[in-house]
């Protein structure tokens, strides 16, 4: 007590001005040095590279959608895509590398530059045909077809360019992009005449610029089924190639207003609009650091997720694939949910209301399976059982599809299939319930409603309904847990 009160004394006997000094320099963190109040050249340094480092992660993670979509924009371009003028066709496959796809139906993918021909008119015939049309900032621009404002009665919708001024002729749905380059995704409920019949319907969509000049052409289309296409960004995620193709996209296309805080966080990185992007060494580290780091956390988020309302049913481990869902779009009531918006990002591709929003008759509903009945993460040198109560409340179809951790595409194995699907494998299956098996050598007599698995290699799934009912939201209809089967 007596040192205590002998340090009081000293301090009473010093101007207020000396004391709140000592105070404040005691409160300076112990990693940091300064000396009368000023930062030590180390300190300076430390600081500053503290800083870039944090102000890298939080950038990283929050552009990764954007850079995510311009891998499949730049994928689309390698398989013999032109903007306006080819469109792709592609199956889900295991064959290429695709975020989370699905094999139920084929997609097509309408790539669009507005600020080549100016607004775009999509015209859908009345039918089962699902659209929804993201652009390079990986946003929600609208919904078309079935989930979109026609309903699937047909109807014409323009895409409008960023700061468009000009008028929108009545009977067209419109709605504005955030960058000039969009992706339009197109598929078709496979029904009488299979996926042949689809990939017709999907070609019937007609694309033209809403002001048509003389010799326009309309798109011819292009399959891009070929082995080893990439469309995701994992060849670019964990290195300096990332922020080098963040600044390309920045550089071309005009700035969201919404981002303009984070365009300023870049700007102190060496990225910005109009300007060259040369990183000397340290700042080349400091990035490459934090796309590794800024890799791991989201990694951690989608396979380690610690939301508590991450689970679908409290006596199951499968967990919502899209946490938040208020509108589809991520934004919460008074914030946007940045965490659940990375959690999807780093699975997935493409938002859309009609995707996330937990109805009945909604277009879709996605749970995500990381993780056995024990709670132990799904290996793949085990073997599996999966219980599905049947029938299945869907009004369109459902399907079983596991994808690689590493990728997040579709398992790549010799038996070339990565999905159970009602549609096909699973079409005249009846019953109370369906037994479906995973892992590396199928069950005798399982075969067909097995999927293959590789060892030392781990796989998560997406259980997906189509259409989705009442009992696939009030408890009443819950899948089983994997189980393991030894």
């Amino acid at each position: 007590m007596a040192s205590c009160a002998n340090h009081q004394d000293e301090q009473a006997g010093k101007p207020a001005a000396d004391t709140q000094a000592a105070t404040a320099a005691a409160n300076f963190s112990p990693h940091y040095e300064f000396k009368n109040g000023y930062p030590t050249t180390e300190t300076v340094q430390k600081a500053y590279d503290d800083a870039d480092l944090n102000r890298a992660i939080q950038t990283y993670r929050f552009f990764y959608p954007s850079v995510s979509i311009l891998a499949t924009w730049e994928g689309n371009l390698r398989g013999g895509v032109l903007p306006n003028k080819i469109f792709a066709i592609l199956d889900g496959t295991p064959e290429q590398l695709v975020f989370t796809p699905n094999s139920d139906t084929k997609y097509a993918g309408l790539t669009l530059d507005l600020g080549e021909l100016g607004p775009m008119v999509v015209e859908v015939p009345p039918g089962p045909i699902m659209s929804v049309v993201n652009d390079l900032n990986q946003l929600y621009v609208m919904d078309i077809g079935l989930p979109g404002p026609d309903k699937g009665k047909g109807g014409r919708h323009v895409i409008l360019p960023p700061g468009y001024k000009g008028t929108v002729p009545p009977g067209l749905y419109s709605a504005t992009a955030t960058t000039n380059r969009v992706l339009v995704l197109v598929r078709a409920i496979p029904q009488q005449g299979g996926a042949e019949a689809a990939e017709a319907m999907i070609k019937s969509v007609k694309v033209y610029p809403l002001n048509k000049q003389a010799g326009w052409k309309d798109p011819t289309w292009v399959s891009l089924n070929k082995p080893g296409l990439e469309f995701t960004p994992v060849p670019w995620e964990n290195n300096i190639q990332y922020w080098q193709k963040l600044h390309e996209l920045i550089d071309q296309e005009p700035p969201n207003t919404a981002y303009r805080a984070m365009y300023g966080e870049l700007a102190e990185l060496g990225i910005e609009k109009g300007k060259p992007f040369n990183p000397d060494a340290r700042m080349k580290r400091i990035l490459e650091q934090a796309a590794q780091a800024g890799n791991a956390i989201m990694r951690v988020q989608s396979f380690a997720d610690r939301r508590p309302g991450k689970l679908a049913w409290k006596d199951r481990q499968w967990e919502w694939a899209v946490l938040q869902y208020t509108n589809g779009t991520f934004d919460a009531a008074n914030y946007t949910d940045l965490y659940a918006r990375e959690k999807w990002f780093y699975q997935a591709q493409i938002e859309s209301p009609a995707m996330f929003n937990r109805a009945p008759g909604a277009g879709s509903l996605y749970w995500l399976g990381v993780k056995d009945k024990t709670g132990a993460y799904l290996d793949g040198g085990k073997s599996y059982k999966l219980t599905v109560p049947l029938p299945v409340p869907d009004k369109l179809f459902w399907s079983v599809t596991i994808y690689d951790v590493f990728t997040r595409s579709e398992i790549a194995t010799d038996q070339k299939k990565a999905a159970l699907r009602s549609m096909f494998e699973l079409k005249d299956k009846t019953g109370s319930a369906i037994d479906l098996y995973f892992g590396p050598t199928a069950p005798a007599g399982k075969e067909g409603v097995w999927i293959k698995t590789i060892p030392n290699k781990g796989w998560f799934t997406y259980f997906r309904i189509y259409g989705p009912e009442e009992a696939a939201f009030n408890g009443s209809w819950k899948p089983g847990d994997f189980e393991e089967v030894k």
